[in-house]
């Protein structure tokens, strides 16, 4: 259950990390709320999943789907630039994500 928690908690920081971009800095209210909602959210889910988990298993889990979906999301649907450096910096990301699981004795 506390990996379940922690997968959601790490993509609910993808969606307040876009919904953040979205509310331009906080001046458009909508935006602004799902970011505050869905931040709330994940961090509870990931307290909770710190409950069973190691402190730097978890924490490294929920912030690399952060970066890593955050990544994904701009090129995907923000239109950023997906240059090789940026590929092979997100694909070692993914490679120390599968690591730290694979060394997690939860």
């Amino acid at each position: 259950m506390a990996w379940i928690c922690l997968i959601i908690a790490g993509i609910l920081e993808v969606v307040w990390a876009f919904y953040m971009k979205q509310s331009q800095g906080f001046s458009k209210f909508t935006p602004s709320a799902i970011t505050i909602c869905t931040m709330i959210v994940s961090f509870v889910l990931l307290s909770l999943s710190m409950r069973s988990l190691p402190l730097g298993t978890s924490y490294a889990i929920w912030t690399g789907i952060g970066a890593v979906g955050a990544f994904l999301v701009g090129i995907l649907i923000l239109n950023e630039q997906a240059s090789l450096m940026r590929i092979i910096t997100a694909v070692l990301i993914v490679s120390g994500l599968a690591l730290m699981k694979l060394t997690s004795q939860t």
